[in-house]
This record gives structure tokens, C-alpha cells and sequence, in this order.
């Protein structure tokens, strides 16, 4: 089995993470941090000391918003957010997903729906979604049906123009990926492959 830091660093731009300087911008500029065990910070400083399943197994990678503020902000040219994806990718391949986050499962169901129809049906995906996990369905009836009413939920699922297009698109995507490494099709909706 590949170690998983060097997997990392096997990614395009992954040997920039050894170069930062833990300064703390991308934690100071992540709307997020208040909600995840490390910051970005303790994410790129943990990943360098091999402690990446610790890593997949909290929150971190998962509550990111994808703002890309911290990569903005980064002195060093580092790219925070690609590292959180990455990350997303590596512990929806091992298994290494904490518990109580739905993020991944929210990821493959509407990437499924992408891939299915080149647009997103907002109604199965809630539904689909809303089926693994049936309590929190419960609380967000009420929404649902709000945003049924005022039109924001169409019964009927949209089809996009090129569909064939698109699947052309992504079994190309996964020709061209290097050998033991992800095709960038598996890893549409961060990091998940659907």
C-alpha cells in the first residue's frame, strides 16, 4: 500500500505543502475554522508529519468551503483548498471518512445526478440524499416543501443539451490518468468518486 503522504505529494503542486511556513494565514482567513478539529494550518502541518489518517478521520477536509481564501492569502504559492480536495479524494478511497459528517454521501448523489443528466435535479438529489440519513429528512421537511411550493423544486428532472458530450469528457478524463493515481472524472463534487 502507497503511503499516503507521498501520494499527496505525487499530486500536481503537492510538494509546495513542504514548503510552508506555518503562519497561520490560511487559518486566520477560513470562514470555516470555527467548525473543523484542525485548520488548514494543523492540516498542512499534520499531513507533513505522515499523520494524514488522523486527518481523514475528523472533520477537517470536509466542513471546507471551497472558498479558496487561504490560497489567495498564502505568502508561500501553497494551495490550501487543492490539499483539503485532495484529502476528500484520499479518504473516499480508503474508507476514511469520519463519522457524522454527510458531506461525501451529499457529494456522490449530486455528482451521480450531474453525470446522469449534465444538470443537477435538485428534488432527487435532496431525496436520494435525504434517504440515508431519514431523521434529518424529518427536520428538513418543512423546507422542502416551502421550496416545493414557491417553484424551486421541479418534479420533473432537467436534461442539458450534450450529455453524450459530457461522458465522452469524463471517460476521457479517466484515460489520461496516470497509473495508481485518480482520474480528475472520479473526483468531480471534491474529491469523490461517483
Amino acid at each position: 500500500m502507497v503511503d499516503l503522504t507521498e501520494q499527496l505529494y505525487a499530486l500536481p503542486g503537492g510538494d509546495k505543502f513542504k514548503l510552508c511556513i506555518q503562519c497561520g494565514t490560511c487559518a486566520a482567513s477560513c470562514p470555516s475554522v470555527f467548525v473543523m478539529r484542525y485548520s488548514p494550518r494543523q492540516v498542512i502541518a499534520l499531513v507533513r508529519a505522515g499523520m494524514v489518517r488522523e486527518v481523514l478521520r475528523s472533520n477537517a477536509v470536509w466542513v471546507c468551503a471551497s472558498c479558496y481564501m487561504c490560497t489567495v492569502r498564502c505568502p508561500c504559492d501553497i494551495q490550501p483548498t487543492e490539499l483539503m480536495h485532495a484529502l476528500q479524494m484520499l479518504g473516499s478511497q480508503n474508507g476514511l471518512l469520519p463519522d457524522g459528517v454527510a458531506v461525501a454521501a451529499f457529494y456522490r448523489t449530486f455528482a451521480a445526478s450531474v453525470k446522469a443528466r449534465g444538470r443537477v435535479h435538485e428534488l432527487g438529489v435532496m431525496f436520494r440524499f435525504l434517504l440515508t440519513r431519514p431523521r434529518k429528512a424529518l427536520r428538513m421537511l418543512p423546507v422542502g416543501i416551502s421550496l416545493f411550493w414557491h417553484g424551486r423544486l421541479r418534479v420533473r428532472p432537467p436534461r442539458a443539451a450534450g450529455v453524450k458530450e459530457l461522458t465522452a469528457m469524463l471517460k476521457a478524463l479517466r484515460e489520461e490518468a496516470p497509473a495508481g493515481m485518480p482520474a480528475r472524472a472520479d473526483v468531480v463534487g471534491g474529491g469523490v468518486r461517483v
